[in-house]
């Protein structure tokens, strides 16, 4: 298929489909802050930090988180500088928490190693933390002026179509940064870069392309194939998984919630959680929900589940909830070390991931509804623990 492919586009010569979008850019582009202006130079942090955020995201969902951290982490030192917990706590709602990690991460081993400069090329660049083909092609591309060859998913759906690639996703994906690479312009390759990656969010977009406004109609066969609203193909996905589990919320006389750090390696690794049971296929029974309570306290359970869906399954929670005393001690399994309590007032700046939110939000909400006892049975008196 990708010699197929290549020779569709024969009579295309690169630096003409270049020129083209290139001038399309010029009219076109975006205005983003992360981008520099016209025949300026980008800042490689900037762009770093951009592309950390874009994966698995939105512009939108971007933008207000990116002013915020270049306001408080203004250079790649000074987010070296932080500490991991405000880190997280200011990625909150951007999932993915191992990007956040990472992000932390290649700060300081820019800083360490390479003086607090990002490193001008792919192979060294991608020797860093967090850092994979993609964000090193981009940078190295749009930052140093590399001809290099990033292929996110716009470039990638652009590509497909043009090419008329035919092979389903993921299976493709070799094929397609191999065509991308006989693409790639030997001037401006950054400005390209962003070119295809504009022409992708904007005119060949996943629904509906714009096919009449693309610069690239003329040759791209997926558009003369009557193919082009159609891929790329990709292979059908299973139904995920579901995990089962319960999160326990306690709240403290003087408003304070128990939250718990969770281990730095793993799923939302660094950030806080209400304490749980483990998240298995069959849900927890009684006694598990017993055993597994961070403290000994009269635990209510809310009406209905607090439900998340990750990348790999789908998450469903029982909520617990049970008030406490100042002087509430912490069983064994609730590993006191990485437990803390803090204000409900508090938590918007917390490294509390949305699900967590999600959880404490429930109790409140379901504070106007009966609830049932662990155990059930008839209420027992509220007692605080020793």
């Amino acid at each position: 298929m990708m010699q197929r492919g290549m020779t569709a586009l024969a009579g295309l010569e690169g630096q003409d489909l270049a020129d083209a979008v290139l001038a399309w850019y010029d009219r076109e582009r975006r205005h983003l802050p992360w981008r520099a202006a016209p025949h300026q130079k980008s800042d490689p942090y900037c762009v770093w930090l951009s592309e950390i955020m874009l994966q698995q995201t939105t512009v939108k969902a971007v933008l207000p988180r990116y002013a915020t951290f270049l306001r408080r982490w203004p250079d790649v030192k000074a987010l070296a500088e932080a500490e991991l917990g405000e880190v997280l706590a200011a990625w909150a709602g951007l999932g993915y928490y191992a990007r956040a990690r990472n992000l932390h991460a290649c700060a300081r081993a820019v800083v360490e190693r390479h003086g607090g400069q990002f490193p001008a090329t792919q192979a060294e660049l991608r020797q860093l933390p967090g850092i994979g083909a993609y964000t090193a092609a981009a940078i190295a591309a749009i930052a140093y002026g590399e001809r290099a060859t990033p292929v996110d998913g716009n470039i990638e759906r652009v590509v497909a179509r043009l090419f008329a690639v035919t092979t389903p996703l993921p299976g493709a994906k070799g094929e397609i940064r191999s065509l991308a690479k006989t693409l790639t312009a030997a001037e401006r390759p950054g400005d390209f870069a962003q070119a295809m990656m504009d022409l992708g969010a904007a005119i060949c977009t996943p629904r509906r392309p714009a096919c009449g406004l693309c610069p690239l109609k003329p040759d791209c066969r997926g558009y003369a194939a009557g193919l082009a609203d159609l891929l790329p193909y990709r292979e059908e996905k299973g139904e995920r998984p579901v995990r089962r589990g319960a999160a326990y919320v306690a709240i403290r006389s003087d408003g304070a919630v128990l939250l718990r750090e969770r281990p730095l390696k793993g799923l939302l690794g660094g950030m806080l959680e209400t304490p749980s049971t483990p998240w298995e296929d069959a849900g927890p029974n009684g006694k598990s929900v017993r055993e597994h309570a961070p403290l000994e306290a009269d635990w209510q359970k809310m009406p209905g589940l607090v439900e998340h869906t990750f990348t790999h399954f789908h998450l469903e929670l029982s909520v617990y909830r049970a008030g406490v005393g100042l002087d509430a001690m912490l069983k064994r399994c609730a590993e006191p070390e990485r437990c803390r309590w803090l204000k409900l007032c508090d938590l918007a700046g917390a490294a509390l991931p949305s699900l967590m939110r999600k959880v404490i939000s429930h109790t409140v909400k379901a504070d106007s509804r009966p609830a049932a006892r662990v155990g059930g049975g008839p209420p027992r008196a509220r007692r605080r623990s020793a």
